[in-house]
């Protein structure tokens, strides 16, 4: 094989959504990945039982995370932060493009006895 012969690669769209669930939970005041609900469109979507959903189109990837906040968190600022790391992991990691990372917060979770 010579030097300059350039073959493909391709990456499953399950190591995109592991990729995306630890830059998640890295964030500081991410608690844990909530199970996306509802709906019969969840048996189609990858990674729907992690809390998250990832999609690609030519080359680029959307993806919708379900997140569980700590208490005392800001909300905004937790879901900026969570977008961010998602995109610059994916963008990093297997050089795609990102167009969206929507964040819908599930939850909060509370210490014991407070909720």
């Amino acid at each position: 094989m010579s030097e300059d012969t350039q073959g493909k690669t391709t990456v499953s769209p399950d190591v995109l959504t592991t990729i995306a669930k630890l830059a998640a939970l890295d964030v500081p005041g991410v608690s844990r990945l909530a199970p996306v609900s509802g709906g019969v469109n969840r048996f189609f979507k990858r990674g729907a039982n992690d809390g998250v959903r990832i999609e690609t189109h030519e080359n680029t990837v959307y993806a919708d995370l379900h997140l569980v906040l700590l208490q005392d968190v800001n909300i905004r600022e937790v879901s900026r932060n969570v977008q961010q790391q998602v995109a610059r992991a994916i963008q990093e990691m297997v050089g795609m493009e990102v167009g969206e990372v929507n964040i819908h917060i599930e939850d909060i979770d509370y210490k014991d006895g407070e909720a």
